[in-house]
């Protein structure tokens, strides 16, 4: 699939890895919030001027805080936040107490401190869902290759994080459509 890749999509990947490998991310999987700060980092391309289009461009620091605050509370989505609310559990009272007990970004997942993992960086299930999805969002859009848009667009239409943050700024699945491709490319890609 990768051969279908531009060479802006590449350079998305490639990103995300470095925030795996380096201090931005954490883990040992490329996931699809890794996607999406690789995305943001990007100027000159489809995807950034789609970005910059709606809006996000002056609000990046925004989406790069709200996705380290989703990461201290385990990957959870502010909806999975309020729903476990609703039932009485308080996941910022649970994240403060994990902290206190165990560290700052606990819950996070990150390996700080704990040696050097010495495995390869590969794709978590989402990241591996984004890149498959990006695929169909291209053939929908009757693209010949998967460019950095059909990767953003992809975060879109997968539930969590970065869908949930991208889209509390306006940045949605048919804005990101209505942008790049106008009212012509109405197809959407499950």
């Amino acid at each position: 699939m990768f051969e279908r890749f531009t060479k802006d999509a590449r350079d998305v990947v490639k990103g995300a890895y470095a925030y795996v490998e380096g201090s931005g991310g954490g883990g040992q999987c490329v996931e699809p919030e890794h996607l999406l700060l690789a995305l943001l980092d990007r100027e000159g391309s489809r995807g950034s001027f789609a970005l910059v289009a709606l809006g996000l461009d002056e609000r990046r620091e925004s989406v790069r805080e709200a996705l380290r605050e989703a990461r201290r509370r385990a990957g959870l989505t502010q909806a999975e936040t309020d729903a476990l609310a609703g039932l009485g559990i308080d996941v910022g009272e649970i994240v403060a107490r994990v902290e206190e007990a165990h560290g700052v970004g606990a819950l996070a997942g990150d390996r700080k401190g704990k040696g050097r993992w010495s495995g390869r960086v590969s794709f978590g299930r989402g990241a591996k869902e984004v890149l498959e999805r990006s695929l169909r969002v291209a053939l929908a859009q009757r693209d010949r290759h998967i460019g950095d848009e059909h990767l953003l667009l992809a975060l879109t239409l997968r539930p969590g994080v970065p869908a949930e943050v991208l889209a509390d700024r306006g940045v949605t699945y048919e804005s990101l459509v209505r942008v790049l491709y106008g009212s012509g490319g109405e197809a959407k890609a499950g």
